[in-house]
């Protein structure tokens, strides 16, 4: 799903939103989420997942074209772990998933 599909959906669902709103809608969730990710904050958001920052050490790495050894620097990444709920529902181990598909 991308941002656009998102905003139609969100438009779809709520009619009386218009494009518009839900394109600000869906922007204003975005830029918050990411206000707080460049804060170093966490996200959870309970049945889906928690977003977090995760830092990577700094390591030694290689060039692949000379083989020559390179230091590559710490650096700050963004980092999404699933719920349990989200984890199950893909997986189709959750109560609601085993009652709509049949077993195998």
């Amino acid at each position: 799903m991308t941002r656009s599909d998102l905003v139609d959906a969100l438009e779809a669902r709520f009619e009386p939103l218009g494009h518009r709103d839900a394109e600000a809608v869906v922007k204003t969730i975005l830029d918050a989420m990411g206000a707080t990710l460049e804060n170093s904050g966490r996200i959870e958001i309970r049945g889906f997942g928690s977003f977090s920052v995760h830092v990577r050490p700094p390591r030694m790495g290689r060039n692949p074209r000379s083989g020559e050894a390179v230091a590559v620097p710490a650096k700050q990444v963004p980092h999404f772990k699933a719920g349990k709920a989200l984890r199950e529902a893909v997986d189709g181990t959750s109560a609601e998933a085993r009652m709509i598909l049949p077993p195998l």
